[in-house]
């Protein structure tokens, strides 16, 4: 389940670049070579199709996390390809919960590039997180 990421050689995080306030919890630039891995926004649905964690943010995530990670997965690559993750929450005060459940699929350093934004709704009103991501994997020989 938890996978955390390790540097790898194809990408380049860049923390802070000059004459931009530090990043907290996210690095400013990714940049790398490879095959581009674009994953559509998860939300919180098991195999069957049924939310799981209705009404709890922090369940919401893990299953979020879990599903990117299967589908990163599918297309050949982790959570230590991602350069960006896109994060839509319905309350800006789940960031917390989805934080935790990164950190456990995806580790602490180097994180890659984000953005979060509270939206007025998702598709269904008990969706609380929809999450996309973009991969970066090492290109095929």
């Amino acid at each position: 389940m938890t996978s955390h990421a390790p540097r790898l050689p194809h990408l380049t995080h860049i923390a802070e670049p000059p004459g931009v306030a530090p990043a907290t919890g996210y690095t400013q630039v990714v940049t790398g070579t490879g095959r581009l891995v674009a994953v559509s926004g998860q939300v919180a649905f098991d195999e069957q199709r049924r939310l799981v964690g209705v009404g709890d943010p922090k369940a919401q995530a893990r299953q979020v996390f879990e599903n990117l990670s299967r589908c990163l997965a599918a297309a050949g690559a982790g959570f230590a390809d991602v350069i960006k993750l896109t994060y839509f929450v319905t309350d800006i005060a789940f960031m917390p919960a989805v934080r935790e459940a990164r950190d456990e699929y995806v580790g602490s350093t180097p994180l890659p590039a984000s953005s979060a934004m509270q939206v007025a709704a998702l598709f269904l009103p008990e969706v609380l997180i929809e999450i996309e991501a973009l991969a970066l994997v090492p290109a095929r020989p």
